[in-house]
C-alpha cells in the first residue's frame, strides 16, 4: 500500500479519549466529529482581532502597594 505524502500531526492521547466519548456520545463518526472542531477553530482563527477581545480573560486592577523601607 502507498503512504501518504502529506503531514499528519500526531494527536495527544488524551484528546482522542476525550474525542472518542464526545463522538460516541453524539453517535457520529470521530472524523466528523474533529473536522468540525478543527473548522471551527480555523473560522475562529480567520476572524478579525476585535471578536478576540470577547474571549481575553482580563486580570483584575490591585492598586499599587506603597514601597517597603
Amino acid at each position: 500500500m502507498a503512504q501518504s505524502r502529506h503531514y499528519s500531526p500526531r494527536i495527544e492521547r488524551p484528546l482522542i479519549t476525550a474525542l472518542y466519548h464526545a463522538a460516541k456520545a453524539r453517535r457520529i463518526p470521530m472524523t466528523r466529529l474533529a473536522s468540525s472542531l478543527v473548522r471551527e477553530g480555523l473560522e475562529r482563527l480567520a476572524e478579525p482581532a476585535d471578536s478576540e477581545s470577547a474571549f481575553v480573560r482580563e486580570e483584575p486592577q490591585t492598586p499599587p502597594q506603597p514601597a517597603q523601607k
